[in-house]
């Protein structure tokens, strides 16, 4: 009797485990993040921080990733054209004198807006492949644009007149400064992110992602709501476009190339889909792993497919799931 009464008891105690896991987890990543500067007052401080803060951003970019794969079921192959947006906003102002970064940042989330809307409004009549290859399409259709804009570099790319200025101050020019706004808007996406997910929204959200029939029968409509969590994720993806620009200096045709929005998919994938916090860690898995293999093949991107096969067959929830999260 005593037996039984353990057993029953077992998933109930390991079920509040992986709660606290749960909860810690992301508090722990946002503390190193914090502290990283002060751990390198004595080290190569400028590399690191540079390091960490595209970390960052491509985090900020796969999160906003996740909210459509991890709890809509809508992956789509198109996503680094947000990206590509926010940058080229920031970019084409600055080449005429307009290094206002709330200007900048205005017309990024304004031009992402549009685009999503737009891009979303049409993509989301179709759905599983069809709903893959229209974003693709998409997003081919803003990389051949870019290639095009001659007056701004076209397949070259363009330099970076200035980082953005916020109230004629020039402090993103440091990279320190440069470091912690890029944390704090990781840190205020992030918990955007999760009051959605949390949220009434969140719930009919991942609802129609396992039955959307049903979902509707019952008086919710499908296609709004992904419509709404299409422009959310297309907006944050265009701030780490801005993000993204400033920490460069430069932007380029191949930020919009469906092979980004790859990149962002194999990030989601290594990290643990559906548990934001997850699209952190696996941002910096690929980061370094892609800095630390760079020096010793230029094919490094070729062994990153082994590497993803081992990691869904072998590690369910991905390198969240180690860590007691979702599988």
């Amino acid at each position: 009797m005593n037996n039984l009464v353990d057993l029953d008891a077992a998933p109930a105690l390991a079920t509040p485990t992986r709660a606290r896991r749960t909860r810690i987890l992301p508090v722990i990543i946002f503390a190193a993040f914090a502290l990283v500067p002060l751990a390198l007052l004595l080290g190569p401080q400028s590399y690191v921080l540079a390091v960490v803060t595209r970390i960052m951003i491509l985090a900020l970019g796969a999160m906003s990733l996740d909210l459509l794969i991890g709890y809509g079921a809508m992956i789509s192959f198109g996503h680094a054209a947000f990206v590509g947006l926010g940058a080229y906003s920031v970019a084409i102002l600055a080449s005429h004198g307009i290094t206002d970064g709330f200007v900048q940042l205005a017309v990024a989330l304004a031009t992402s807006l549009i685009f999503a809307l737009f891009t979303g409004a049409i993509s989301l009549r179709t759905k599983g492949v069809y709903f893959i290859m229209i974003t693709l399409a998409f997003g081919q259709m803003l990389f051949f644009l870019t290639t095009s804009l001659a007056a701004y570099g076209g397949d070259d790319g363009l330099t970076l007149a200035a980082r953005s200025t916020f109230f004629s101050l020039k402090f993103m020019k440091n990279d320190l400064a440069m470091y912690y706004v890029t944390f704090g808007t990781l840190l205020g996406a992030y918990l955007l992110l999760r009051a959605i997910v949390a949220s009434r929204f969140g719930r009919v959200l991942r609802g129609i992602r396992e039955n959307p029939v049903r979902m509707e029968a019952i008086g919710f409509a499908p296609y709004r709501y992904q419509l709404t969590a299409y422009v959310i994720a297309g907006l944050i993806a265009g701030g780490s476009g801005f993000l993204l620009a400033n920490q460069t200096e430069f932007v380029s045709p191949a930020y919009t190339a469906w092979q980004r929005s790859g990149e962002l998919i194999f990030v989601l994938v290594l990290g643990g889909l559906g548990s934001l916090h997850g699209a952190i860690l696996g941002a910096a898995a690929f980061t370094l792993l892609a800095d630390i293999l760079s020096h010793y093949t230029e094919n490094w991107a070729m062994i990153f497919g082994p590497i993803l096969i081992l990691v869904v067959l072998f590690v369910r929830g991905g390198i969240n799931g180690l860590f007691g999260g979702k599988p």
